[in-house]
């Protein structure tokens, strides 16, 4: 079960970083959109309001399951656990992270929608 605890936690972090640069998959297929926006809206949301991602329920879920509960030794342990789940997340950090990834996205949609525009202009 920890195996499946450490894929949950992968596809974590891939959900993450999709969150924050998804936009740029936007400029070659534009039908993500559809998939990111909500997606981006979602990870904003969990980190204005503190709210804990289900992800974050199913791999403990998964550690509990496989008797896993520590997370020492391993490299998803090492250096994934650190970047999804820091020491000393605050909400002021928290509201910090929801505005990062709202600007992030705005700025990629920007260009996005800019890109579309001069092509479908000229």
């Amino acid at each position: 079960m920890t195996l499946l605890a450490d894929l949950v936690l992968i596809a974590h972090l891939l959900f993450i970083i999709f969150v924050i640069f998804g936009g740029l998959i936007v400029l070659k297929w534009h039908r993500a959109m559809w998939l990111h926006i909500p997606c981006a809206i979602w990870g904003a949301l969990i980190e204005f309001f503190g709210w804990i991602c289900p992800l974050t329920y199913l791999e403990n879920y998964f550690r509990q399951l496989g008797n896993g509960g520590s997370y020492e030794g391993g490299f998803i342990q090492h250096y994934l656990m650190p970047i999804i789940y820091p020491q000393g997340l605050t909400t002021g950090i928290q509201i910090l992270l929801g505005v990062i990834v709202a600007v992030i996205n705005l700025v990629i949609y920007y260009f996005v929608w800019r890109y579309w525009y001069d092509k479908h202009t000229k």
